[in-house]
């Protein structure tokens, strides 16, 4: 730049020079490692009562889980030759999240397929965090149920607690779901809903208390992390359709909601900052879509839990529902329809 454009640019005495910059304009003191930090002390009760349910095989294996995949991330920084990230905490919690949805007497060598898959395939090789085009640790449990069907869905408690046996023994709660006719619904044969609330039954390590699981999700809430506006709206989806389908049947509706992964993909999967809808509508639509494709799944698939396959497919079409629900750009009129 020229000493006279220079000129032409520095303001006149006593007159202030307007600086004109490109969004976002609000700032904050949070960091990434700030909020990752609250999503793991949010999900503290969640796994003291994964390891409570299932005994210390539960812990054995989302530690597996964390240092596997905090493990790939720093591998994979250096060999694409990136700064390092793992201090951001973004590993540690697809670690936690991943543990979780696998069940406790998972082979622990089977776990690394999973992180590789969500570390590196499905977050590094898009560019790292905020880049990813789907939640790493839904595609990772996805992977694994694929490839591991009978290890991913073998229940039988590993650490011999009374009830926690004959609870993981039985069928899921999902499971015998399904195989009671809509309309005539009976839940003989299955745990009580004191035990759905307290996490008294077979299932994904951390998807079993509820109790833990919303007492994280209120402490997100409350500190701003997340809005309740997904969670509300995808549970409340749930709620509605199932309550249809299941001939007005409030405790049909209650097992839906309580049983399998719905509480722990709404409030911390469906969350993900990176693959869900910035403004408040898309929100809606997205979390509205969740609960349609997981109640058809559980309703009519071949499989008791659709919560995974889900999030997932909405997670494709989040770029989609942005251009559909973006806002109106300040200052510009709205389109008029010719008559």
């Amino acid at each position: 730049m020229s000493a006279e454009e220079e000129k032409t640019l520095t303001p006149a005495s006593g007159q202030q020079l307007a600086i004109v910059s490109a969004t976002p304009h609000l700032r904050t003191h949070r960091t990434t490692q700030a909020i990752m930090l609250d999503v793991c002390l949010a999900l503290i009760p969640a796994v003291a009562a994964s390891v409570w349910c299932f005994g210390t095989r539960a812990l054995i294996v989302m530690l597996f889980a964390v240092i596997s995949c905090v493990a790939f991330e720093a591998i994979t920084r250096i060999a694409l030759k990136r700064a390092q990230t793992v201090q951001d905490l973004s590993a540690v919690v697809t670690g936690l999240l991943l543990g979780m949805n696998l069940p406790p007497t998972l082979p622990l060598w089977m776990i690394p397929i999973g992180s590789f898959a969500a570390i590196v395939v499905v977050k590094q090789l898009f560019g790292g965090i905020g880049q990813n085009f789907a939640n790493p640790a839904i595609t990772a449990r996805i992977v694994l149920m694929l490839s591991f069907p009978t290890q991913m869905t073998s229940w039988n408690a590993a650490n011999g607690h009374a009830w926690g046996a004959d609870a993981a023994s039985a069928a899921t709660p999902m499971k015998a779901l399904t195989a009671n006719e809509l309309g005539a619904f009976s839940g003989d044969d299955l745990p009580s809903i004191l035990d759905m609330f307290v996490g008294r039954h077979g299932g994904s390590l951390g998807e079993t208390c509820a109790v833990a699981l919303l007492l994280g999700a209120i402490y997100l809430c409350v500190f701003r992390v997340i809005t309740p506006l997904i969670p509300c709206f995808y549970i409340g989806t749930v709620a509605v359709i199932t309550f249809i389908a299941g001939g007005f049947d409030a405790q049909f509706t209650i097992y839906h909601l309580l049983g399998g992964g719905l509480i722990l993909g709404a409030c911390f999967m469906a969350t993900d900052y990176a693959t869900s809808p910035v403004n408040w509508k898309g929100k809606i639509v997205f979390a509205i879509g969740c609960g349609i494709l997981t109640s058809l799944i559980r309703l009519f698939g071949s499989m008791p839990e659709g919560v995974s396959f889900s999030i997932l497919l909405m997670n494709l079409l989040v770029p989609h529902i942005e251009n559909l629900t973006a806002p109106r750009t300040f200052g510009k009129e709205r389109k008029r329809h010719a008559k």
